[in-house]
């Protein structure tokens, strides 16, 4: 019986197989496809403010707001802790990083049904879509930084604080990185399960205002028992908080078993999502 040669796949060709094992993740795509990676980022902020009153302002406008009701709430009515800090400064330094996390949260998890044209019609990685809907939120930080550094420069000034440049601001990028990590890790479990059932529509918003308030962002860690400190690091937003306040305010949270723990958690979470996302992967085009 004659066998049937077959052909070489032609240069250029992108071959579609079965993935299996630990080699699945095929992080390698990320890699060829990192214009894409810039061009679904740049347009998912386009598409964010495009025919918006207040345009990016808005980037600003959502912590800020946040850190005044909470001054008043939770600062003036309730005495809630600052550490010895003005509360606004206080609120405003946790709400910088747990907004980029709420925000990526919610866009990445939503990222695959948003662009199911391009999930049902188009062969590229599907990673790329939570990874752009995170990394846009680093732009809308960038903005609102603006705003806590002229609230430093304002304390020092009335003499509120004495807060200064110090090397402990030289770690910022790295709790940055921890939260953008956490928010990746968790969306790429929400949005796969997004694909399947509609009901984590639902689930989004409540999973982020209840991880708010488990959160250390309107009190401080300290007000949290000693005997459940380590159990309360499991949180990796506590990490990313507490490192943002101490790395910029120089409170009594430097880094510690407790961050390593926080840290940790987030990187189980990031992987255990890469995997869980990859084996859904191939049902996305098919459930969608």
């Amino acid at each position: 019986m004659a066998k049937t040669a077959i052909s070489k796949p032609e240069p250029g060709t992108v071959v579609l197989r079965p993935s299996r094992g630990w080699t699945a993740l095929n992080l390698r795509d990320l890699w060829l496809y990192r214009e894409l990676v810039f061009f679904m980022t740049w347009r998912d902020l386009k598409v964010r403010y495009k025919q918006t009153l207040l345009g990016v302002s808005w980037a600003v406008l959502n912590p800020f707001l946040q850190m005044v009701v909470f001054s008043i709430f939770f600062g003036e009515l309730a005495k809630v802790s600052s550490d010895g800090l003005p509360y606004p400064i206080f609120a405003y330094t946790a709400l910088l990083p747990w907004t980029l996390f709420a925000n990526a949260l919610n866009n990445a998890s939503r990222s695959l049904v948003s662009h199911q044209n391009m999930v049902t019609k188009i062969y590229f990685p599907r990673l790329l879509l939570p990874l752009a809907s995170v990394m846009a939120g680093v732009v809308d930080f960038l903005l609102a930084f603006l705003v806590l550094i002229g609230m430093m420069i304002y304390y020092n000034a009335t003499g509120a604080t004495h807060l200064t440049l110090n090397w402990a601001m030289l770690t910022l990028p790295l709790f940055l990185l921890l939260a953008l990590v956490t928010a990746l890790g968790v969306a790429l479990w929400l949005s796969a399960l997004y694909v399947k059932y509609r009901d984590v529509n639902y689930i989004i918003p409540f999973l982020a205002e209840v991880w708010k308030f488990v959160s250390p962002v309107v009190y401080s860690t300290s007000m949290v028992p000693a005997k459940w400190q380590f159990v309360y690091a499991l949180n990796p937003m506590a990490g990313v908080v507490n490192g943002f306040r101490w790395a910029l305010l120089g409170t009594q949270t430097a880094p510690d078993l407790r961050l390593a723990i926080s840290a940790a958690m987030a990187v189980i979470v990031l992987v255990s999502g890469l995997f869980y996302f990859r084996s859904m992967e191939k049902t996305f085009a098919d459930t969608i």
